[in-house]
């Protein structure tokens, strides 16, 4: 079975240098660096006392295949925020997931909460890129990465005023991760790979990542008694994608999954 993971990766890199021909690394850089500096508002929403709720903005992936045919995307960046949603991931990889940079963009200019731009980040351009069109986090996953770029990476967020997610599979990854001093590394209960979801391994994982930066779980929570496993192992985010876009009612379906109401 191919390796998806890398398959999106290589395809990443061939896009950015498609979209580099069009606008220059020096073009993307001077106008990223040219705005006002951000205020680590993602890190800030994720660090409040109780759980908090990164709801997702996502048409299609590679596991589920097209999740919604209608995908007003605006509107359900309104709807997430209205039911108490404490950020939202935008979906930005176009082949796989149907993503554009344009969602970003206007989601985030509409939404007063804070947006991460979810892709596979490959190059500073993409961080730049994710800087220009509003959002105030970037994605880093570990295991498509080497640790030099994602100390580099990490610290370029930094700059700009903004956060990164640092996402981890296993113990070597958290490892990784703490080591280039994320200060958000969130565990995928997914597995990139072969798209098999474990649910208890970000619990697995959580001492490991330890209390000195926020932790984020991702990927197969469903309902109320799993955020309730989550808030039991001190877990200070859950990143939610189908379970959100899949619901008619963002509302209640977000208050289902904080308190276990019908």
């Amino acid at each position: 079975m191919p390796d998806i993971l890398e398959t999106i990766a290589a395809a990443t890199r061939k896009r950015v240098e498609k979209e580099k021909a069009e606008v220059s690394l020096d073009q993307v850089k001077a106008q990223a660096e040219a705005m006002p500096m951000g205020n680590h508002s993602f890190y800030q929403a994720l660090a409040k006392p109780d759980i908090s709720f990164i709801c997702e903005c996502k048409q299609a992936s590679p596991s589920k295949g097209q999740i919604v045919d209608v995908f007003p995307y605006v509107d359900i960046a309104k709807d997430y925020e209205q039911a108490g949603a404490d950020a939202i991931s935008v979906l930005t990889e176009p082949q796989w997931f149907k993503g554009k940079l344009d969602y970003l963009q206007e989601i985030s200019s509409t939404v007063s909460i804070p947006c991460l731009r979810k892709d596979f980040t490959i190059d500073p351009y993409m961080i730049y890129q994710a800087k220009m069109y509003g959002a105030s986090a970037v994605l880093l996953i570990v295991s498509i990465l080497d640790p030099d770029e994602i100390k580099a990476y990490f610290e370029l967020a930094e700059s700009l005023g903004m956060d990164a997610l640092v996402e981890c599979h296993d113990e070597k990854e958290v490892e990784i991760a703490k080591a280039v001093g994320a200060k958000i590394i969130g565990v995928n209960n997914r597995n990139l790979r072969n798209f098999s979801v474990d649910s208890t391994n970000c619990l697995r994982l959580r001492q490991q990542v330890g209390t000195d930066c926020l932790f984020v779980a991702e990927s197969g929570v469903k309902n109320h008694v799993d955020i309730q496993k989550l808030e039991d192992a001190q877990v200070n985010a859950v990143l939610i994608g189908e379970t959100m876009m899949k619901a008619p009612d963002k509302k209640a379906m977000l208050e289902r999954l904080k308190y276990g109401q019908n």
